[in-house]
């Protein structure tokens, strides 16, 4: 295998140090193949070129490596820790990766930090009576945050709970400070009513107090402070407050025995199980918080027999962490192992783990320094652990079944429009599919979406949208010629100059060099990366005047016109009875209501027409806003602006506030309120 790779490049390897680090390997396009960490640099890298792996999935890798870079370390943990933050990073083709989606939902309760501190003066009164919320973003230390909760159902789910027994706020402090009478949360028992000063400051002050222990899992101890408090109203005489905390305990009590697991001592734990089958791999995170279960959420992998056969091909050859005998098991702790890795780098993580497969030590000891706390892996639990884990691994099944069966359909409804439309049937897992939609409001604000199909699936960070301009509104046809004419005029300027061709006239490659207006990724787009490409298949939805339009952009381009098909409505544009229009002269085809290509095209068709009126709306509403005066403020993002929209009722509210209002408003600083007022006056 050494003799097709550089001299330099087996120098490179030949002079590496004997200590921990990590290495990367590079194709000759530059892109990132692999990425992995050692013990000693040395000896891992020199495996890869010392023998001949010709014929497998190692050997493919090693074939395409032309450049290496390494960095050295102190530790195997720091390498380890490099490691995984860098496939998250770059998304090397051959390792295991999840997706990173650390956006957890938090439970938050306002200004507990501030207002119960002995030394705190009282605040407003709105701070003073600190309300529950849901929460997704940064974590502001002046508040309380509960969880991280597996889902926005888990943290509203518990909401509602503590309405039942403790009665805290949810109201916005705009409208709490503006009540003059105790709303329908008051009348069902929900709240006690701080609004209306129906409860004071200290019993609200309790009240939070015992909510954030029952958070904090501990329960009985809650029970025992509500029980003293109203032994002591009932010695007092004072019944009807002794009445209202014996109605507590009770609705406490009721939570409790619905959910069995919460009188366990685990406060905080996460159980984890990996399910392996038919070449996917899915992880089930269920989460365990103040001894309560909240739920939990399935991680299905990419890359995973690639990346799972570089690493057994590497232990074979005396790899530096053992791994089970049985393939199989092997697998399934590779892909816990990086779960693990990813998952949790530079995030809070519980300092127990119950796994469904052995975890190696050195993970656990990178965990362990990275936290600064001892993280331990149960594999094999006994008790109410077993019981989690045993739950957490029938959702796994579940979940990758679910997945196995989506995919199986989706693949066959690739290969039923394949066969429908003649189209090859050796490479169905490359088919592109690109589908165009046009979107207006009575010719306001007309946007044009382009949603992209390919690997079975909808690859949503490929999605581009294009504002329509110069056009008479209404007129969707010129809007298709338009956005025809942007999307693929630089592929076929590309394609011509590959073939010699002249060029096209200057005004039109002018505005085919148009970029979209708008992407869902910054990610480099098909074409950036392996050169021009045209679809396999160009949708349009419409009949046959915009496939008319389309065929005359294809033919002054020098388009092949057999990719064009239309989506035609049925009679009485019934769902069901669409037809497929040619631009080729081929004769329509109806391919049957209960056609599996059929459903194919009509996902990919409401998919371009959902992603066009999302596009317009937004659009049409920045312009009947005014949206654009806030956007185009130094310092005002998407967040921001929606929180001051939403609490001064649009811009003319914003534009009215003074700055001292402006500041009331979470993330807005006294230095941006008065940049927004100077910006809006």
């Amino acid at each position: 295998m050494s003799d097709t790779h550089s001299e330099q490049l087996l120098s490179e390897v030949a002079a590496l140090p004997g200590l921990p680090g990590v290495y990367r390997y590079f194709d000759a396009q530059g892109q990132l193949l692999y990425v992995g960490k050692a013990r000693n640099l040395k000896k891992r890298v020199s495996s890869y070129f010392q023998k001949n792996h010709d014929g497998t999935r190692i050997g493919h890798m090693v074939g395409k490596i032309v450049r290496m870079e390494t960095t050295v370390v102190r530790s195997e943990a720091e390498a380890l820790l490099l490691e995984n933050n860098l496939i998250k990073t770059l998304n090397p083709k051959f390792n295991i990766l999840f997706r990173d989606d650390k956006s957890y939902p938090y439970l938050k309760i306002t200004g507990t930090r501030e207002v119960f501190k002995p030394s705190a003066r009282l605040p407003s009164p709105s701070l003073a009576f600190p309300r529950m919320a849901y929460y997704r973003g940064v974590v502001d230390r002046r508040h309380s945050y509960y969880g991280p909760y597996p889902s926005a159902w888990a943290v509203k789910e518990s909401i509602t709970l503590l309405q039942k027994v403790f009665r805290l706020r949810t109201c916005e402090d705009t409208v709490f400070a503006n009540r003059t009478r105790p709303c329908l949360l008051y009348q069902i028992k929900r709240c006690s009513g701080p609004c209306v000063d129906l409860i004071d400051h200290e019993a609200y002050a309790q009240d939070v107090r015992d909510a954030e222990r029952f958070l904090r899992g501990e329960t009985q101890a809650v029970l025992d402070t509500l029980e003293q408090r109203m032994l002591a109203h009932a010695e007092k005489l004072e019944f009807e407050q002794a009445a209202e905390i014996r109605n507590q305990m009770s609705a406490l009590s009721r939570v409790l025995h619905q959910q069995a697991m919460d009188t366990v001592s685990d406060k905080d734990v996460d159980v984890l199980a990996v399910k392996v089958h038919g070449g996917r791999a899915c992880v089930n995170l269920a989460m365990i918080r103040g001894g309560r279960h909240l739920g939990d959420r399935p991680y299905f992998p990419a890359h995973v027999d690639d990346a799972t056969a570089i690493d057994n091909a590497l232990a074979e050859e005396g790899g530096e962490t053992p791994k089970p005998a049985d393939p199989a098991e092997r697998v399934a702790v590779q892909v816990l192992e990086a779960f693990i890795a990813q998952h949790y780098l530079g995030v809070a993580m519980p300092h127990t783990l119950v796994t469904s497969h052995p975890v190696g030590k050195p993970l656990l000891d990178a965990l362990t320094e990275q936290i600064g706390a001892k993280v331990n892996a149960v594999h094999h639990p006994r008790e109410h652990r077993r019981i989690w884990l045993e739950m957490a691994q029938k959702n796994a099944d579940i979940a990758l079944a679910r997945l196995l069966a989506e995919e199986g359909s989706q693949q066959a409804r690739t290969r039923a429009l394949a066969d429908a439309l003649n189209l090859p049937d050796d490479q169905l897992d490359t088919l592109r599919i690109e589908c165009f939609d046009i979107s207006h409001t009575a010719g306001e604000s007309t946007q044009a979406s382009c949603v992209v199909f390919e690997g079975h699936k909808m690859q949503n960070s490929q999605y581009r949208r294009y504002k329509i301009e110069g056009i008479t509104p209404g007129d969707d046809y010129a809007a298709m010629r338009q956005v025809l004419l942007r999307r693929y005029g630089r592929i076929a300027e590309a394609l011509r100059a590959e073939e010699g061709a002249p060029a096209l006239p200057p005004t039109e490659a002018a505005v085919a060099a148009d970029a979209p207006d708008e992407a869902l990724s910054t990610e480099p787009t098909v074409e950036s990366i392996a050169g021009p490409r045209m679809p396999d298949l160009v949708l349009v939805d419409g009949g046959k005047g915009q496939v008319s339009m389309a065929r005359e952009v294809f033919e002054q381009l020098g388009l092949d016109l057999s990719l064009i098909v239309g989506v035609e409505k049925g009679e009485g544009r019934k769902v069901g009875l669409e037809e497929l229009v040619f631009a080729d002269g081929r004769e329509k085809v109806y391919l049957g209501h209960d056609s599996a290509a059929l459903m194919l095209v009509a996902q990919i068709r409401d998919e371009a027409h959902r992603f066009a009126i999302t596009g317009m709306r937004a659009q049409r509403a920045k312009v009947r806003t005014g949206g654009s005066r806030l956007e185009d403020i130094p310092g005002v993002g998407p967040k921001k602006r929606a929180r001051l929209l939403q609490r001064f009722g649009g811009v003319r509210g914003v534009a009215s506030a003074s700055v001292e209002d402006l500041c009331t408003v979470e993330g807005i600083s006294p230095e941006l309120a008065d940049a927004i007022y100077r910006a809006l006056h």
